[in-house]
């Protein structure tokens, strides 16, 4: 019994990282959002480029293991173009470079982003009512 606070705390750290991690997926996941129609301000320059994190396994405090969000990578999936001649965006052919954001793509990431977030929030929330039950056993 005496360990049932610790393996509490290590759920709370590590969940707790997870939420951290996630709420800056859905920071990049919205600026990609932001900008998934965005061109370039110069003729046949490059528009935005997809963002996408990174995580990475982490040691916490106590040994545990969590996951931060260790870099932003450019997704180097292609630009889409279409045939724009009047737009000041436009190469010398017509052609505007258009971001590669799938807003279909993003928001089902925003969404899992969004899941995992409430999943870990759970896990708080089941470890702090584990060490209110444990505390109550302990004081009868």
């Amino acid at each position: 019994m005496a360990d049932a606070p610790t393996s509490a705390m290590a759920a709370m750290t590590a969940a707790a990282s997870a939420m951290r991690a996630q709420q800056s997926r859905m920071r990049v996941i919205a600026e990609n959002m932001a900008n998934a129609e965005s061109v370039s301000q110069t003729a046949g320059g490059d528009p935005y480029r997809r963002q996408v994190p990174v995580f990475t396994p982490t040691k916490l405090d106590g040994g545990v293991q969590g996951v931060a969000m260790s870099r932003i990578s450019p997704d180097q999936t292609p630009f889409k173009t279409e045939y724009r001649p009047g737009n000041p965006s436009a190469d010398a052919k017509g052609y505007v470079k258009l971001p590669n954001v799938d807003p279909l793509v993003e928001a089902m990431d925003m969404r899992d982003a969004q899941r995992a977030y409430e999943a870990n929030l759970s896990v708080i929330e089941t470890a702090r009512a584990m060490q209110t039950r444990t505390l109550d056993l302990l004081n009868k």
